[in-house]
């Protein structure tokens, strides 16, 4: 596992971070380890769906298709 120097952070910044790792019941390191992994993990995640609704747009491109409003409507008023 790689090491990561963060420098000229401002200490206001810090005391928030210690605060919420606090909270989270993790260290100041575990902390913004969770918030760095969970950031690059969602951006993955949204990257991945972005291209899955662009193949099942491709997939159903020509295809008629019904306004998901309607199809709410007519489930809610079953």
């Amino acid at each position: 596992m790689g090491t990561l120097t963060i420098r000229n952070l401002d200490d206001r910044v810090i005391e928030r971070l210690k605060a919420q790792a606090r909270e989270n019941e993790r260290s100041l390191e575990g902390e913004i380890r969770h918030m760095l992994t969970g950031r690059v993990d969602r951006r993955l995640r949204i990257a991945q769906f972005r291209e899955r609704t662009r193949e099942l747009a491709s997939a159903t491109a020509g295809l008629p298709q019904t306004d998901s409003a309607i199809l709410l409507r007519a489930d809610r008023d079953r």
